[in-house]
C-alpha cells in the first residue's frame, strides 16, 4: 500500500480561527480522505503553534499565564475541526514535552556543525507575524506580510546560515519542479526571494520568555520558525539520535498544505533546515490562495470575521464543507457571503442533488414498493449516462491527484445535472402510465439509481455525513471506488430505503434577516473588543507621560507652506528661544489669527522636515472630526511656562 503523509500549517493559538483559517482543514482532509479511497495508506497530520511574543503579550494582559491561554485556544481550534468533521490522525502541540526536546536538540545541532551563530539583529519587528523586516523590506513604514505597525527592535540572537544553502535550494526547486505549487507561487518565491539572495535568518529571541528555552543559552527562547516548522518530523517521532518507526515510514512528507501567506518559511527555510539536518525534504509544498469575505480579508477590526460554528448552525457542517471547497480556485482568492452560499446551497444542493435523490427515491417506492430491478430495456439515452458516470469517475481521480478539488466538485455536480436531465428525457411519470412501459420505467429507475451510487461514492472526500446518507437512501451494496468501474453494480431485487430531504431550500430573505441581526451584533461586540485592545495598547505610566516637556509659547509670526494647503508654519517664541513649527492647521486659522496667540507646545520632539520645512515640535490642539480648537491657557502665562 503506497503511503501518503499529508500536514496542514498548525494553527497560531492567538485567536479562534475564521473560515478562511478553517478552510485550509477541510481541504486537507478532503484530500486525505480521497487518497485513502484509493488505497493509499494516509498520515494527517495538524495541530496549533503555542509560542511566541504575542501569545506572551495576550495572556499578560488578561491576567493568566501563556500556557494557560493557549490551554483554552488550542481546545477551541480542536473542537473547530472536529465539529467540520475532519479525520486528522494526529493533532500536535509545540508545547508537548515531546516536540521541545526535540527542538532543543535540532537547535544544538544545528549550532554545533557551524549552521547558527551568535551575533545582534537590530531591525522592525512585526509581532503578529513574528518577523524582522529591514528599513528597505517596509512598505509605508508597515509590515511588508500583514501591514501592521511595526517596532524597531535590537537584540541579541542567534542566527541560521540559509545563505550557505541558496545554491542547494535553487538546485532542488530545478531538479523537482512539482516541489512549489501551484507554478505561480514558485515563481514568486524564485523570483523574489531566492534570486536576490538569501539574508541569514534570526532564530532566537532574548527580548521574551515564552518560547523552547535554547538549552546551552538560557536567555534566548527558539525563534517560531525553527520551533514550529519542525512539527511535521517531531509529529513523527524523528529524533537528532534515533527516529522512531513512524517517521521512517512516513517521511518525506507528500505534501504540506498551507497558506499562500507563509510560503516563504516552507520553501525557502524549512528545506533549508532538513539540508542542514541531512533529512530529506517534503515531496511538495502546496500554497493554496486565500478566503475572502466579499474583496476583503476578514479582520476582526472591520468586524467582517465569518466563524465556521456560526455557518454550520445556519447550513449545516456538509454544505459548508461544500462551499468552501466548491468556490475556492485552485491559484486564485476565493470569496464568501451569505448571499453566494445561500445561492449556492439552493442551487446545488437542494435543487440539483438534494431533488434528484429524494424524487428518485420517492419514484421507486410509489411505482415498484422499492424495489430496484434493471430489465435492460435499453435505450441510446442510457448509453450516454452510463458514460458520463464512468468518465465522472476518471476525471475526478484525475483532478483530485493534482489537488484540483473544486474542478472535482463541478465534475461530481455535473453527473447530477445529468441524471436531472435523464429524468426530464425520459419521464418515468408517463412511462407509469402504460403496463407495456413498465419494463422500461424499471430500467430508467435502476440506472438512476445506479448514476445516484456514483455521486455517493464519489462525494465521500467532501461531504462526508451527505455521502452516507445518499447511499443508505439507495441501498447501496457496493460503496467503494473500485466499483466505480463497472456501471451495472447496484443488484436487482434489492431495496431502496427511506426518502428523507438532503437538503432543505433556504428562504433567502428570512434566513439573510436572521444572520444581518446577528452579524450587526457580533461587529458591535468585535467592535467594541478591539477598541479596548486599542486603549489597553495606547496606555502609559506617568513615568512615559513625565518625558514629554510641555511649555507654553507665543506665536510671534505664522504663514501658509508653499505648496501645502493643509499646513502652517510659524515662528513660537518659547521663554528665552524661538522654535519653528509646522502644523497641519491651515483649514481652521488663518496665519494672522494666530499672531500673539498664548498656545501649548511639545518641545522635546525629534526635529523633522514636512515638505521640506523644518519644524522643531508640536502644538497641541482639540478635535472633534469635523474642528479643530488650539489648547491655550485660561489664564496669561509667560511663554516657556511649564505645562503639567
Amino acid at each position: 500500500m503506497e503511503k501518503f503523509y499529508i500536514t496542514t500549517a498548525i494553527a497560531y493559538t492567538s485567536r479562534k480561527p475564521h473560515i478562511g483559517n478553517t478552510y485550509e482543514i477541510i481541504l486537507t482532509d478532503a484530500i486525505a480522505r480521497f487518497k485513502r479511497q484509493i488505497g493509499n495508506d494516509v498520515f494527517f497530520l495538524t495541530g496549533t503553534d503555542e509560542h511566541g511574543q504575542k501569545i506572551e503579550e495576550i495572556a499578560k494582559e488578561i491576567g493568566v499565564s501563556p500556557k494557560q491561554y493557549v490551554d483554552g485556544v488550542a481546545g477551541e481550534i480542536k473542537t473547530i475541526w472536529d465539529l467540520m468533521n475532519t479525520s486528522y490522525d494526529k493533532f500536535i502541540r509545540t508545547t508537548d514535552d515531546y516536540h521541545e526536546k526535540v527542538v532543543q536538540k535540532i537547535f544544538k545541532k544545528l549550532y554545533d556543525q557551524g549552521d547558527i551563530y551568535k551575533s545582534e539583529y537590530e531591525g522592525h519587528y512585526c509581532v503578529p507575524c513574528e518577523t524582522f523586516f529591514t528599513e528597505t523590506q517596509l512598505v509605508d513604514g508597515k509590515c511588508p506580510d500583514c501591514g501592521r505597525e511595526v517596532k524597531k527592535a535590537k537584540e541579541e540572537a542567534y542566527f541560521f546560515k540559509v545563505s550557505k544553502y541558496q545554491d542547494q535550494l535553487m538546485k532542488h526547486i530545478e531538479e523537482n519542479p512539482e516541489f512549489i505549487m501551484p507554478e505561480s507561487r514558485k515563481k514568486e518565491m524564485v523570483n523574489n526571494f531566492i534570486k536576490p539572495g538569501l539574508q541569514d535568518l534570526c532564530v532566537s529571541r532574548s527580548s521574551f520568555k515564552w518560547g523552547v528555552p535554547v538549552s546551552f543559552d538560557d536567555k534566548h527562547v527558539i525563534y517560531v520558525w525553527i520551533d514550529a516548522l519542525s512539527n511535521y518530523i517531531t509529529a513523527l517521532g524523528y529524533d537528532v539520535d534515533k527516529s522512531g518507526d513512524l517517521y521512517k515510514k512516513y517521511w518525506p512528507a507528500n505534501v504540506h498544505i498551507i497558506g499562500k501567506d507563509i510560503l516563504r518559511f516552507h520553501t525557502i527555510y524549512w528545506p533549508i533546515i532538513l539540508m542542514a539536518l541531512g533529512e530529506p525534504l517534503p515531496k511538495q509544498v502546496f500554497g493554496h490562495p486565500w478566503l475572502l469575505n466579499g474583496d476583503s480579508k476578514m479582520s476582526k477590526s472591520l468586524g467582517n470575521v465569518i466563524y465556521a460554528d456560526d455557518l454550520v448552525r445556519h447550513f449545516g457542517v456538509d454544505a459548508v464543507r461544500y462551499y468552501v471547497l466548491r468556490e475556492m480556485p485552485y491559484a486564485q482568492d476565493g470569496t464568501i457571503t451569505y448571499e453566494t452560499i445561500i445561492s449556492r446551497f439552493n442551487a446545488d444542493l437542494a435543487n440539483t442533488l438534494g431533488n434528484l435523490v429524494n424524487r428518485t427515491v420517492a419514484m421507486s417506492k410509489k411505482y415498484f414498493d422499492g424495489k430496484i430491478e434493471n430489465t435492460s430495456v435499453c435505450d441510446e439515452l442510457d448509453n450516454d449516462l452510463i458514460k458520463t458516470a464512468l468518465e465522472t469517475k476518471d476525471n475526478v481521480i484525475s483532478k483530485m491527484n493534482e489537488f484540483k478539488v473544486a474542478d472535482s466538485l463541478e465534475i461530481i455536480i455535473n453527473l447530477a445535472r445529468r441524471l436531472n436531465k435523464y429524468i426530464d428525457e425520459t419521464m418515468p411519470w408517463a412511462l407509469a402510465k402504460e403496463e407495456t412501459s413498465l419494463p422500461r420505467l424499471k430500467t430508467v429507475l435502476y440506472n438512476l439509481i445506479e448514476g445516484i451510487r456514483y455521486l455517493g461514492v464519489l462525494l465521500k472526500p467532501f461531504m462526508p455525513e451527505t455521502a452516507d446518507e445518499i447511499l443508505k437512501q439507495i441501498g447501496a451494496k457496493y460503496t467503494d471506488i473500485a466499483s466505480l468501474n463497472e456501471f451495472g453494480k447496484t443488484e436487482s431485487n434489492t431495496f431502496v430505503g427511506e426518502a428523507k430531504p438532503l437538503f432543505q431550500r433556504i428562504d433567502e430573505a428570512k434566513k439573510l434577516e436572521e444572520i444581518t441581526k446577528e452579524v450587526e451584533e457580533a461587529k458591535k461586540k468585535a467592535q467594541k473588543e478591539v477598541k479596548k485592545e486599542e486603549e489597553k495598547v495606547s496606555e502609559i505610566s506617568i513615568d512615559d507621560f513625565a518625558k514629554v516637556e510641555l511649555k507654553v509659547g507665543e506665536v510671534i509670526e505664522s504663514k501658509p507652506v508653499e505648496g501645502a494647503d493643509k499646513l502652517l508654519v510659524s515662528k513660537i517664541k518659547i521663554g528665552d528661544e524661538v522654535r519653528q513649527i509646522v502644523s497641519g492647521i491651515a483649514k481652521y486659522y488663518n496665519p494672522s489669527d494666530l499672531i500673539g496667540k498664548k498656545v501649548v507646545v511639545v518641545t522635546n520632539l525629534k526635529p523633522v522636515k514636512l515638505r521640506g520645512v523644518l519644524s522643531e515640535g508640536m502644538i497641541l490642539a482639540a478635535s472633534d472630526g469635523k474642528d479643530l480648537s488650539l489648547i491655550t491657557p485660561d489664564k496669561d502665562f509667560e511663554s516657556g511656562s511649564e505645562v503639567r
